[in-house]
């Protein structure tokens, strides 16, 4: 029980720190990543706003509906008569000091270089009429329509397709789709990305390193209890042996000299329950330790559970139950044979104590794919419908007068619970109508 604790600490621990860490790199990367689109929409917003002023290194990459490039600049429109630079940018554009966004960002003469753009312009039945090819390279006319093309068949004005931020503009039964290059902005995005994930993974490492034998420091006071909690059980069970086996003795006694009573039937009645009750509680303690492995051996699990299930028949009879029993034949298992026996002997008597009166009890077992099932069904008066596996809980009692009644003292289903765990199984408890109530055991 302590190393579940002890893990359970440890899970849910990382659990707290992975969602904390994945919280905090997904708001920076989102964050990062508006900031790409905020970027890529300036620059934009700056190409559709300044496009007649933008030094663009045009050459016979440009074409027009007519197929021919459009006629070079003249070299002699500058008014001082001097040569045009060789980057063949105007002189207008020298004298401003640098671009302003609709925004007020302002951005210099640099910003037109390092925009990397096309545009297409598409008729309204989708005919190419004009490409602009001359401020990027690695594009030809080729890729760029068809680009446009896949953009306008997905209906969408703006976004991303691959790397390129794109933009739709439509003006005189024409679309003019602008895509500027995002290649340098989403690279340092994702290099972003997957260094802050792997910061991250590196640091959830270090904190279970770091965790793990703080753990044991952080649950040393419940493992302290748990221990004086078993280590009372264990001596509590011995030291009552003793007196209980004393009374027993002296109740024999005083029946053989003044012969048997009902006082005397009630004191044998009351110190069967208290060994039977020592015996649930050491065998509890003993499978809580760490240590306990069960006895296994392959063994006839149907011939097992028919030998119970059949002892209880004149139980049925005198508590008017109807008493039902299916057991499938040949069925093996690996486990404790006597751990499994005394399992279905207390669920069957458990069904038989808080069944209603005249109401059924079912013993099945079958094969459930690779695994035995093994269900014990009863009705009762009510109970609470669906999951019920607080049942399993010590000294946990659903109706505490009925409980008196019959005897019970709520913990021989926490002992069935613990004979399933040992053997890696599992154990539900569930009410389909609120009128019965199903034990499933998967082997």
């Amino acid at each position: 029980m302590v190393k579940k604790l002890r893990r359970k600490f440890v899970g849910v621990s990382m659990l707290a720190v992975f969602a904390v860490l994945t919280l905090i790199m997904g708001i920076i990367n989102t964050v990062n990543f508006l900031n790409v689109v905020s970027r890529a929409e300036d620059r934009i917003a700056f190409i559709t706003e300044n496009g007649d002023r933008l030094p663009l290194l045009r050459n016979d990459r440009q074409t027009d509906d007519t197929g021919e490039p459009p006629a070079p600049p003249d070299d002699n429109q500058t008014a001082t008569g001097n040569t045009q630079p060789e980057n063949n940018l105007p002189e207008s554009f020298r004298e401003k000091q640098g671009f302003r966004l609709p925004g007020g960002n302002e951005l210099g003469e640099e910003a037109a270089f390092e925009s990397r753009f096309f545009t297409v312009t598409l008729s309204a039945d989708g005919t190419v009429t004009k490409t602009d090819l001359g401020s990027i390279a690695a594009v030809d006319e080729t890729q760029a329509v068809s680009l446009a093309q896949q953009v306008r068949a997905a209906g969408r004005t703006k976004g991303f397709t691959g790397n390129y931020r794109y933009l739709a503009t439509a003006a005189d039964n024409a679309t003019t789709y602008l895509f500027l290059d995002c290649t340098r902005e989403l690279d340092t995005f994702y290099s972003f990305l997957y260094a802050s994930v792997l910061v991250s993974l590196i640091g959830l490492i270090l904190i279970f390193l770091l965790v793990l034998p703080l753990s044991k420091t952080a649950i040393r006071p419940m493992a302290e209890s748990h221990e004086k909690q078993k280590r009372f059980i264990t001596d509590a069970s011995h030291e009552l042996k003793t007196p209980l086996a004393v009374i027993q003795a002296d109740t024999e006694v005083l029946e053989l000299t003044d012969g048997e009573n009902e006082w005397t039937n009630s004191i044998k009645n009351q110190v069967k329950r208290l060994n039977s009750l020592t015996e649930k509680l050491v065998m509890l303690s003993r499978m809580d330790e760490e240590s306990y492995k069960p006895v296994t051996t392959d063994f006839n699990l149907s011939n097992a559970v028919a030998e119970i299930a059949s002892s209880f028949d004149a139980v049925a009879v005198s508590r008017n139950r109807n008493y039902e029993k299916e057991v499938a034949p040949g069925l093996h298992m690996h486990g404790e044979e006597s751990a499994v026996r005394q399992l279905c002997s207390l669920l069957i008597d458990n069904a038989m104590k808080y069944s209603n009166e005249g109401g059924t009890v079912r013993v099945t077992l079958h094969e459930n794919g690779k695994k035995n099932e093994l269900t014990v069904f009863n009705t009762v008066d009510e109970i609470k419908k669906g999951n019920n596996d607080v049942l399993f809980e010590r000294f946990y009692r659903a109706d505490t007068s009925r409980a008196s009644r019959t005897g019970g003292h709520g913990i021989g289903l926490s002992v069935a619970h613990a004979i399933v765990a040992a053997h890696k199984g599992k154990i539900t408890a569930f009410s389909d109508d609120g009128k019965s109530i199903r034990f499933t055991c998967l082997f």
